[in-house]
Protein backbone atom coordinates (compact mmCIF):
# COMPACT_ATOMS: atom_id res chain seq x y z
CA UNK A 1 0.00 0.00 0.00
CA UNK A 2 1.75 3.33 -1.01
CA UNK A 3 2.28 5.88 1.58
CA UNK A 4 -0.09 8.59 1.92
CA UNK A 5 1.80 11.82 0.63
CA UNK A 6 1.73 14.85 2.57
CA UNK A 7 0.92 17.92 1.45
CA UNK A 8 0.76 21.65 2.75
CA UNK A 9 -2.01 24.43 2.41
CA UNK A 10 -2.05 28.25 3.19
CA UNK A 11 -4.26 28.94 6.15
CA UNK A 12 -5.44 32.08 4.46
CA UNK A 13 -6.19 31.29 1.58
CA UNK A 14 -6.10 27.68 1.04
CA UNK A 15 -3.51 27.46 -2.03
CA UNK A 16 -2.16 23.77 -2.12
CA UNK A 17 1.80 22.75 -2.31
CA UNK A 18 3.84 20.04 -2.28
CA UNK A 19 6.21 21.51 -0.51
CA UNK A 20 6.24 25.02 2.49
CA UNK A 21 6.86 28.02 0.70
CA UNK A 22 7.64 31.30 2.64
CA UNK A 23 5.25 33.59 0.65
CA UNK A 24 2.03 32.25 -0.96
CA UNK A 25 1.59 32.34 -4.32
CA UNK A 26 -2.30 33.10 -4.25
CA UNK A 27 -2.78 35.60 -1.35
CA UNK A 28 1.16 36.96 -0.69
CA UNK A 29 0.92 35.90 3.03
CA UNK A 30 4.01 35.17 4.63
CA UNK A 31 4.83 32.16 7.15
CA UNK A 32 1.46 30.62 6.22
CA UNK A 33 1.86 27.20 5.28
CA UNK A 34 1.18 24.56 7.12
CA UNK A 35 1.22 20.87 6.77
CA UNK A 36 -1.74 18.80 6.41
CA UNK A 37 -1.84 14.94 5.83
CA UNK A 38 -5.04 13.81 3.04
CA UNK A 39 -7.84 12.13 4.44
CA UNK A 40 -8.14 8.57 4.00
CA UNK A 41 -10.34 7.72 0.74
CA UNK A 42 -13.26 5.54 1.87
CA UNK A 43 -14.98 3.18 -0.97
CA UNK A 44 -19.12 5.33 -0.96
CA UNK A 45 -21.36 2.26 -0.28
CA UNK A 46 -23.86 2.08 -2.63
CA UNK A 47 -27.71 4.18 -1.39
CA UNK A 48 -30.81 3.05 -2.31
CA UNK A 49 -33.62 5.36 -3.41
CA UNK A 50 -35.41 7.16 -0.95
CA UNK A 51 -38.93 8.63 -2.88
CA UNK A 52 -39.93 10.56 1.03
CA UNK A 53 -37.61 13.10 0.75
CA UNK A 54 -39.32 14.55 -1.80
CA UNK A 55 -41.81 17.28 -0.54
CA UNK A 56 -44.15 19.78 -2.37
CA UNK A 57 -43.47 23.61 -1.15
CA UNK A 58 -46.80 23.97 -0.35
CA UNK A 59 -46.14 21.07 2.33
CA UNK A 60 -43.47 22.75 4.39
CA UNK A 61 -44.59 24.33 7.43
CA UNK A 62 -43.73 28.41 7.27
CA UNK A 63 -41.13 28.89 9.83
CA UNK A 64 -39.89 32.62 8.90
CA UNK A 65 -41.58 34.47 11.82
CA UNK A 66 -40.43 31.74 14.77
CA UNK A 67 -38.35 34.31 16.16
CA UNK A 68 -37.62 34.65 19.80
CA UNK A 69 -35.76 38.48 20.91
CA UNK A 70 -32.09 38.51 22.12
CA UNK A 71 -33.88 41.10 24.59
CA UNK A 72 -30.42 43.33 23.82
CA UNK A 73 -32.04 46.10 21.81
CA UNK A 74 -29.05 47.06 19.38
CA UNK A 75 -29.04 42.98 18.71
CA UNK A 76 -31.94 42.63 17.62
CA UNK A 77 -31.50 45.09 15.13
CA UNK A 78 -28.51 43.61 13.38
CA UNK A 79 -30.20 40.34 13.55
CA UNK A 80 -33.61 41.88 11.61
CA UNK A 81 -35.65 41.41 15.04
CA UNK A 82 -34.31 38.23 17.18
CA UNK A 83 -32.91 35.16 16.85
CA UNK A 84 -34.41 32.31 14.34
CA UNK A 85 -34.69 28.73 16.02
CA UNK A 86 -32.10 26.16 14.09
CA UNK A 87 -30.33 29.28 12.72
CA UNK A 88 -26.30 29.33 12.46
CA UNK A 89 -24.64 32.43 12.94
CA UNK A 90 -20.59 33.57 12.81
CA UNK A 91 -19.83 36.19 14.78
CA UNK A 92 -15.70 37.24 14.18
CA UNK A 93 -14.09 40.18 15.68
CA UNK A 94 -10.37 41.06 16.72
CA UNK A 95 -8.46 39.88 20.15
CA UNK A 96 -10.15 41.47 23.01
CA UNK A 97 -12.84 43.10 21.44
CA UNK A 98 -16.04 41.59 23.45
CA UNK A 99 -17.02 39.00 21.34
CA UNK A 100 -17.17 36.45 24.41
CA UNK A 101 -18.36 39.37 26.70
CA UNK A 102 -21.27 39.86 24.10
CA UNK A 103 -22.43 36.26 24.12
CA UNK A 104 -22.01 35.59 27.78
CA UNK A 105 -24.47 38.18 28.41
CA UNK A 106 -27.15 36.86 25.92
CA UNK A 107 -26.74 33.46 27.36
CA UNK A 108 -27.81 35.41 30.20
CA UNK A 109 -30.87 36.71 28.89
CA UNK A 110 -31.92 33.29 27.39
CA UNK A 111 -31.39 31.98 30.78
CA UNK A 112 -33.60 34.37 32.06
CA UNK A 113 -36.32 33.39 29.46
CA UNK A 114 -36.08 29.93 30.42
CA UNK A 115 -34.37 28.50 27.78
CA UNK A 116 -31.23 25.82 28.43
CA UNK A 117 -28.06 26.81 26.97
CA UNK A 118 -24.78 25.43 26.53
CA UNK A 119 -21.33 27.16 26.28
CA UNK A 120 -18.89 25.00 24.21
CA UNK A 121 -15.43 26.47 25.48
CA UNK A 122 -12.43 25.65 23.65
CA UNK A 123 -10.00 28.43 24.31
CA UNK A 124 -10.80 28.78 28.49
CA UNK A 125 -10.96 27.01 31.07
CA UNK A 126 -14.27 26.07 32.90
CA UNK A 127 -12.68 28.64 36.28
CA UNK A 128 -11.76 31.16 33.57
CA UNK A 129 -15.14 31.26 32.05
CA UNK A 130 -16.79 31.43 36.00
CA UNK A 131 -14.49 34.46 36.81
CA UNK A 132 -15.93 36.42 33.67
CA UNK A 133 -19.61 35.42 33.85
CA UNK A 134 -19.31 36.14 37.72
CA UNK A 135 -18.59 39.82 36.35
CA UNK A 136 -21.19 40.03 34.25
CA UNK A 137 -23.92 38.84 36.49
CA UNK A 138 -24.77 35.45 34.48
CA UNK A 139 -26.63 32.78 36.28
CA UNK A 140 -25.01 29.34 37.42
CA UNK A 141 -27.55 28.11 35.61
CA UNK A 142 -25.57 28.21 32.41
CA UNK A 143 -23.96 24.53 31.19
CA UNK A 144 -20.55 24.62 30.10
CA UNK A 145 -18.75 21.94 27.99
CA UNK A 146 -15.26 21.67 27.83
CA UNK A 147 -14.62 19.78 24.82
CA UNK A 148 -12.20 20.18 21.56
CA UNK A 149 -13.00 17.08 19.62
CA UNK A 150 -15.39 17.82 17.65
CA UNK A 151 -17.00 14.02 17.67
CA UNK A 152 -16.98 13.84 21.07
CA UNK A 153 -18.90 17.75 21.81
CA UNK A 154 -21.58 16.00 19.03
CA UNK A 155 -22.23 13.10 20.59
CA UNK A 156 -22.72 14.94 24.25
CA UNK A 157 -25.31 17.45 22.71
CA UNK A 158 -26.56 14.72 20.70
CA UNK A 159 -27.68 13.23 24.21
CA UNK A 160 -29.12 16.77 25.37
CA UNK A 161 -29.81 19.13 22.69
CA UNK A 162 -29.71 22.62 24.34
CA UNK A 163 -32.25 25.62 22.84
CA UNK A 164 -29.05 28.02 22.60
CA UNK A 165 -25.37 26.67 21.69
CA UNK A 166 -22.20 28.71 21.95
CA UNK A 167 -18.94 27.61 20.16
CA UNK A 168 -16.06 29.83 21.31
CA UNK A 169 -14.07 29.37 19.22
CA UNK A 170 -14.83 27.33 16.01
CA UNK A 171 -10.96 27.34 15.67
CA UNK A 172 -10.11 25.41 18.21
CA UNK A 173 -11.89 22.15 17.41
CA UNK A 174 -10.25 19.08 16.16
CA UNK A 175 -11.33 16.85 13.44
CA UNK A 176 -9.41 14.44 11.41
CA UNK A 177 -7.35 17.26 10.33
CA UNK A 178 -4.97 20.05 12.62
CA UNK A 179 -7.35 22.03 14.91
CA UNK A 180 -7.69 26.10 12.83
CA UNK A 181 -6.57 24.18 9.59
CA UNK A 182 -8.69 25.06 6.65
CA UNK A 183 -10.02 21.16 6.63
CA UNK A 184 -11.03 21.48 10.27
CA UNK A 185 -12.51 25.10 10.05
CA UNK A 186 -14.34 23.37 7.17
CA UNK A 187 -15.55 20.18 8.36
CA UNK A 188 -16.52 21.70 12.19
CA UNK A 189 -18.90 24.44 10.54
CA UNK A 190 -20.50 21.59 8.39
CA UNK A 191 -21.21 19.32 11.22
CA UNK A 192 -22.27 22.06 13.52
CA UNK A 193 -24.96 23.26 10.90
CA UNK A 194 -26.29 20.10 10.31
CA UNK A 195 -26.62 19.57 13.93
CA UNK A 196 -28.52 23.09 14.92
CA UNK A 197 -30.92 22.46 11.39
CA UNK A 198 -31.72 18.81 12.65
CA UNK A 199 -32.51 19.66 16.41
CA UNK A 200 -33.35 23.59 15.76
CA UNK A 201 -30.65 24.82 17.93
CA UNK A 202 -29.93 28.38 17.74
CA UNK A 203 -25.85 28.20 17.50
CA UNK A 204 -23.60 31.15 17.23
CA UNK A 205 -20.08 30.60 16.13
CA UNK A 206 -17.09 32.62 17.72
CA UNK A 207 -14.47 33.37 14.51
CA UNK A 208 -10.85 34.53 14.96
CA UNK A 209 -10.11 37.26 12.24
CA UNK A 210 -6.90 37.60 10.09
CA UNK A 211 -4.95 40.58 10.01
CA UNK A 212 -7.37 42.01 7.14
CA UNK A 213 -10.10 42.00 9.53
CA UNK A 214 -12.22 38.66 7.85
CA UNK A 215 -12.74 35.66 9.10
CA UNK A 216 -9.76 33.36 9.15
CA UNK A 217 -10.73 29.98 7.58
CA UNK A 218 -12.40 29.19 4.18
CA UNK A 219 -14.92 31.16 2.71
CA UNK A 220 -17.22 28.46 2.14
CA UNK A 221 -17.67 28.41 6.47
CA UNK A 222 -19.77 31.83 5.75
CA UNK A 223 -21.76 30.60 2.84
CA UNK A 224 -23.03 27.52 5.01
CA UNK A 225 -24.05 29.96 7.94
CA UNK A 226 -27.21 31.92 8.13
CA UNK A 227 -25.62 35.30 9.30
CA UNK A 228 -21.92 36.61 9.51
CA UNK A 229 -21.41 39.13 12.61
CA UNK A 230 -18.28 41.08 12.92
CA UNK A 231 -17.64 43.02 16.46
CA UNK A 232 -15.41 45.88 15.68
CA UNK A 233 -14.10 48.94 17.58
CA UNK A 234 -14.92 52.30 16.58
CA UNK A 235 -12.87 55.27 18.58
CA UNK A 236 -14.41 53.88 22.33
CA UNK A 237 -17.49 52.33 21.32
CA UNK A 238 -18.08 48.80 19.85
CA UNK A 239 -20.30 48.28 16.68
CA UNK A 240 -21.79 44.92 15.84
CA UNK A 241 -22.37 44.92 11.84
CA UNK A 242 -23.94 42.00 9.86
CA UNK A 243 -21.86 41.55 6.43
CA UNK A 244 -24.62 38.68 5.75
CA UNK A 245 -27.79 37.83 7.21
CA UNK A 246 -30.31 35.37 5.59
CA UNK A 247 -32.83 36.48 7.92
CA UNK A 248 -32.72 40.30 8.15
CA UNK A 249 -30.81 43.84 6.61
CA UNK A 250 -27.52 43.39 5.34
CA UNK A 251 -25.11 46.25 6.44
CA UNK A 252 -26.98 47.02 9.37
CA UNK A 253 -25.36 48.07 12.49
CA UNK A 254 -25.90 48.28 16.22
CA UNK A 255 -23.71 50.36 18.73
CA UNK A 256 -22.44 49.37 22.14
CA UNK A 257 -20.01 51.07 25.21
CA UNK A 258 -17.82 48.78 27.53
CA UNK A 259 -18.54 49.66 30.76
CA UNK A 260 -18.01 48.04 34.03
CA UNK A 261 -20.90 45.12 33.78
CA UNK A 262 -20.48 44.70 30.04
CA UNK A 263 -21.24 45.64 26.89
CA UNK A 264 -24.42 48.46 27.14
CA UNK A 265 -26.14 49.59 24.26
CA UNK A 266 -26.07 53.29 23.02
CA UNK A 267 -29.48 54.52 22.43
CA UNK A 268 -28.68 57.59 20.41
CA UNK A 269 -25.67 56.86 18.40
CA UNK A 270 -26.08 60.19 16.59
CA UNK A 271 -25.75 62.14 19.64
CA UNK A 272 -22.82 59.93 20.93
CA UNK A 273 -20.57 60.34 17.73
CA UNK A 274 -21.43 63.88 17.65
CA UNK A 275 -20.94 64.93 21.37
CA UNK A 276 -16.93 66.12 20.51
CA UNK A 277 -17.92 67.92 17.11
CA UNK A 278 -15.94 71.46 17.12
CA UNK A 279 -18.36 74.54 16.42
CA UNK A 280 -17.55 76.81 13.85
CA UNK A 281 -14.34 74.81 12.71
CA UNK A 282 -13.36 75.20 8.36
CA UNK A 283 -13.75 71.84 7.26
CA UNK A 284 -16.28 70.13 9.69
CA UNK A 285 -20.00 68.87 7.94
CA UNK A 286 -22.65 67.03 9.70
CA UNK A 287 -23.40 64.12 7.19
CA UNK A 288 -26.69 61.89 7.19
CA UNK A 289 -25.64 58.36 6.29
CA UNK A 290 -27.50 55.38 6.61
CA UNK A 291 -26.13 51.87 7.24
CA UNK A 292 -28.68 48.76 6.45
CA UNK A 293 -31.92 50.45 7.49
CA UNK A 294 -30.10 52.56 10.09
CA UNK A 295 -29.93 56.43 9.48
CA UNK A 296 -26.93 58.17 11.51
CA UNK A 297 -26.36 61.98 11.63
CA UNK A 298 -22.07 61.84 11.19
CA UNK A 299 -19.40 64.58 10.82
CA UNK A 300 -17.06 64.35 7.96
CA UNK A 301 -14.01 66.06 8.79
CA UNK A 302 -12.02 67.38 6.19
CA UNK A 303 -7.93 69.00 6.19
CA UNK A 304 -5.87 70.70 3.42
CA UNK A 305 -2.16 71.86 3.46
CA UNK A 306 0.50 72.35 1.19
CA UNK A 307 2.72 69.33 0.56
CA UNK A 308 6.25 69.31 0.43
CA UNK A 309 6.47 66.26 -1.96
CA UNK A 310 6.08 66.16 -5.72
CA UNK A 311 2.92 64.01 -5.46
CA UNK A 312 0.55 65.21 -2.99
CA UNK A 313 -1.58 62.68 -0.34
CA UNK A 314 -4.92 61.58 -0.51
CA UNK A 315 -5.86 60.29 2.94
CA UNK A 316 -9.84 58.78 3.87
CA UNK A 317 -10.62 56.88 6.89
CA UNK A 318 -14.18 55.28 7.73
CA UNK A 319 -15.18 56.27 4.08
CA UNK A 320 -14.52 54.88 0.57
CA UNK A 321 -11.17 55.98 -0.95
CA UNK A 322 -12.23 55.57 -4.49
CA UNK A 323 -15.50 57.74 -4.06
CA UNK A 324 -13.48 60.54 -2.09
CA UNK A 325 -10.79 60.81 -4.92
CA UNK A 326 -13.93 61.18 -7.18
CA UNK A 327 -15.09 63.77 -5.47
CA UNK A 328 -11.86 65.60 -5.35
CA UNK A 329 -11.46 65.69 -9.01
CA UNK A 330 -15.25 66.95 -9.09
CA UNK A 331 -13.96 69.62 -7.59
CA UNK A 332 -11.11 70.46 -9.10
CA UNK A 333 -12.85 70.50 -12.32
CA UNK A 334 -15.90 71.89 -11.96
CA UNK A 335 -15.64 74.05 -9.55
CA UNK A 336 -11.87 75.43 -10.23
CA UNK A 337 -10.57 74.50 -6.40
CA UNK A 338 -6.80 74.38 -6.59
CA UNK A 339 -6.02 71.21 -5.20
CA UNK A 340 -2.98 69.93 -7.02
CA UNK A 341 -0.08 71.10 -4.59
CA UNK A 342 -2.39 70.28 -1.16
CA UNK A 343 -2.55 67.05 0.86
CA UNK A 344 -5.93 66.26 1.16
CA UNK A 345 -7.17 64.45 4.58
CA UNK A 346 -10.77 63.24 4.96
CA UNK A 347 -11.91 61.46 8.03
CA UNK A 348 -15.20 60.13 9.11
CA UNK A 349 -14.85 61.34 12.64
CA UNK A 350 -15.69 58.44 15.88
CA UNK A 351 -13.89 55.69 14.13
CA UNK A 352 -16.85 54.67 12.02
CA UNK A 353 -16.85 53.07 8.66
CA UNK A 354 -19.33 53.78 6.28
CA UNK A 355 -19.02 53.25 2.14
CA UNK A 356 -22.64 55.56 1.62
CA UNK A 357 -22.37 57.44 -1.39
CA UNK A 358 -25.41 59.63 0.54
CA UNK A 359 -22.31 61.25 1.99
CA UNK A 360 -20.89 62.55 -0.85
CA UNK A 361 -22.03 66.09 -0.58
CA UNK A 362 -20.77 65.98 3.22
CA UNK A 363 -17.15 65.08 1.34
CA UNK A 364 -17.42 68.15 -1.05
CA UNK A 365 -18.71 70.88 1.22
CA UNK A 366 -16.07 69.94 3.95
CA UNK A 367 -12.79 69.91 1.48
CA UNK A 368 -14.14 72.70 0.24
CA UNK A 369 -14.53 74.76 3.61
CA UNK A 370 -11.65 73.18 4.37
CA UNK A 371 -9.68 75.08 1.23
CA UNK A 372 -11.13 78.42 1.58
CA UNK A 373 -10.96 78.20 5.25
CA UNK A 374 -15.10 79.37 5.68
CA UNK A 375 -17.24 77.16 8.27
CA UNK A 376 -20.84 75.90 7.63
CA UNK A 377 -23.50 76.89 9.40
CA UNK A 378 -23.74 74.58 12.43
CA UNK A 379 -27.43 74.15 12.20
CA UNK A 380 -26.60 72.54 8.75
CA UNK A 381 -26.95 68.64 8.03
CA UNK A 382 -26.93 67.20 4.48
CA UNK A 383 -27.44 64.40 2.13
CA UNK A 384 -26.77 63.61 -1.24
CA UNK A 385 -24.55 61.93 -3.96
CA UNK A 386 -22.32 64.02 -5.83
CA UNK A 387 -22.35 62.54 -10.12
CA UNK A 388 -19.11 63.25 -12.32
CA UNK A 389 -20.53 66.51 -13.68
CA UNK A 390 -21.06 67.39 -10.35
CA UNK A 391 -25.14 67.04 -10.71
CA UNK A 392 -26.47 66.16 -6.91
CA UNK A 393 -28.79 62.55 -7.31
CA UNK A 394 -31.32 61.30 -4.76
CA UNK A 395 -30.21 58.95 -2.58
CA UNK A 396 -31.44 55.54 -0.92
CA UNK A 397 -33.70 55.96 2.49
CA UNK A 398 -33.82 60.37 2.25
CA UNK A 399 -37.22 59.79 3.99
CA UNK A 400 -35.14 58.10 7.15
CA UNK A 401 -31.71 60.80 6.38
CA UNK A 402 -33.95 63.43 7.21
CA UNK A 403 -35.73 62.01 10.15
CA UNK A 404 -32.62 61.26 11.67
CA UNK A 405 -31.38 64.83 11.06
CA UNK A 406 -34.56 66.12 12.37
CA UNK A 407 -34.16 64.21 15.60
CA UNK A 408 -30.70 65.39 15.67
CA UNK A 409 -31.75 68.62 16.23
CA UNK A 410 -30.60 70.49 12.59
CA UNK A 411 -32.89 72.54 12.13
CA UNK A 412 -31.98 73.05 7.91
CA UNK A 413 -31.40 70.16 5.93
CA UNK A 414 -29.73 70.25 2.53
CA UNK A 415 -30.23 67.43 -0.34
CA UNK A 416 -31.38 67.61 -3.54
CA UNK A 417 -33.14 68.60 -5.58
CA UNK A 418 -33.52 71.60 -3.00
CA UNK A 419 -29.84 71.97 -4.83
CA UNK A 420 -28.97 70.74 -8.44
CA UNK A 421 -25.18 70.63 -8.57
CA UNK A 422 -22.56 70.86 -6.23
CA UNK A 423 -21.41 74.51 -7.13
CA UNK A 424 -25.38 75.90 -5.78
CA UNK A 425 -24.37 74.57 -2.66
CA UNK A 426 -21.39 75.28 -2.07
CA UNK A 427 -22.12 78.65 -3.54
CA UNK A 428 -25.33 79.05 -0.98
CA UNK A 429 -23.88 77.56 2.16
CA UNK A 430 -19.99 78.88 2.05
Amino acid sequence: MARATLHYRCAVCGYKSVKPLGRCPGCGSWESFKEEAPLPRSVPAKSAANPQALIRLSEVDEEGEARFSSRIGELDRVLGGGFVPGAVLLLGGEPGVGKSTLLLQVAQKMLEEGRRVVYLAGEESPGQLRLRAGRLGVSGALELLRETHLETALATLEAAPPEFLVVDSIQTLETAAAPGSLVAVRDATAALTRFAKRHRVTTVLVGHVTKEGIVAGPKVIEHVVDATLYLETAGHFRVLRSSKNRFGPVGELGVFSMGEAGLEEVPNPSAAFLAERPVGAPGSVVGLGLSGERALALEVQALAARTPFPAPRRVAQGLDARRVDVILAVLERRLNLPLGNLDVYVNLAGGLRIFDPGLDLAVGLAVYSAVVGRPLPEEVAVVGEVGLAGELRSVEGLERRLREGQRAGFRRLVYPPEFRTLEAAVGRLL
